[in-house]
């Protein structure tokens, strides 16, 4: 196997090994780490060097996942950002030996202001053990890699123990996927919990819509206007009468010698794809319907549109396939 390939393989290979024997060691501690912070307002978390990378990162996920958090840097801490500091603050810091100075002073200071301290470290007789209330140890594992040296194994646990509170804390907020959709609005995720029929429904000016009275004309001039490829044939009272697609558009020339003698109520009716076929009622569905069960509905019956109607069951606006491709719902 060549040199290089195998090196990188045992690298994973360690790293793999150490989340398994991480995996292992959390218990007590860390739901006690768990139950402060749930009861904490805000989270800050902090860190120096590679490990404050992996402190930005876990700020990142408890806030998108309904923990309000934010990263802080331990030394512009020390210079005017413990400003913001409250006793509804809880403070994580990170450091892979217990020991860095920048950090130790940054708790310190932080408890003097602050709420509870958390600490993650791999050093077991850390001095940042006696600063923090409440510890969650890493494995005393090498680093991976041919020297043991470059921050490996170290970052990897720490970030799976900053997933691990994020998930945890989900869990027992009952956080559910429609409260991910919120912060993540513009994520696949949040498109397909959050969008719905009246966000992409054409209405308005936009909606193609003729009386049932209206000339044949007059049809023919809405659905070309509103440029759709189709128009809505509704009563006097407002309620939805059917629709009149390009496909029956085509219909009509071929049957009907002169079709501008017609209204849109017979057009309709001569329109159908067999002569003595029953009226077809138009799929409807109601503004607050989620865009993505739109789209199933139209899969399932394999039509390209669907109605939009009111409270009173009057057509407010035209939803197309096309529109909820568009919003990426595929």
């Amino acid at each position: 196997m060549n040199e290089t390939l195998q090196i990188a393989r045992q690298v994973v290979a360690d790293e793999a090994r150490a989340l398994e024997q991480l995996a292992q060691m959390l218990g007590d501690d860390f739901l006690a780490a768990l139950e402060t912070m749930r009861a904490s307002g805000q989270i800050i978390v902090s860190g120096l060097g590679k490990s404050g990378n992996i402190a930005q990162k876990i700020a990142a996920s408890l806030t998108s996942t309904g923990t309000p958090a934010v990263y802080m840097h331990p030394v512009e801490a020390l210079h005017g950002d413990l400003g913001i500091v409250t006793e509804r603050h809880c403070l994580i810091a990170l450091s892979r030996s217990g020991n860095t100075d920048e950090v130790l002073r940054f708790v310190e200071h932080f408890r003097r202001l602050g709420g509870p301290t958390i600490g993650i470290t791999q050093g077991q007789n850390a001095r940042l053990g006696e600063v923090c209330q409440h510890m969650i140890y890493l494995p005393d594992v090498p680093e991976a890699g041919p020297l043991s040296l470059a921050p490996t194994t170290s970052c990897v646990m720490m970030l799976a123990v900053g997933d691990a509170l994020a998930m945890a804390l989900l869990h027992a907020r009952g956080f559910a996927p429609e409260d991910f959709a919120q912060f993540h609005p513009d994520g696949t995720l949040g498109r397909r919990l959050l969008l719905r029929a009246r966000d992409l429904m054409h209405t308005g000016d936009q909606l193609p819509c003729v009386g049932a009275d209206d000339s044949f004309e007059q049809l023919l001039v809405e659905m070309t206007r509103k440029q759709l490829g189709l128009a809505l044939i509704v009563e006097r009272d407002g309620s939805l009468l059917g629709t009149f697609t390009d496909g029956d558009l085509r219909r009509i020339f071929s049957r009907v010698p002169n079709p501008r003698e017609l209204n849109a109520r017979e057009a309709y009716a001569r329109s159908r794809r067999a002569s003595n076929a029953p009226p077809v009622v138009a799929s409807t569905v109601p503004a607050a319907k989620l865009a993505v069960e739109c789209l199933r509905l139209m899969r399932a019956g394999q039509i390209t549109s669907l109605v939009v109607a009111g409270d009173d069951g009057k057509p407010v606006g035209l939803l197309r396939l096309m529109d909820l491709l568009a919003a990426g719902l595929a």
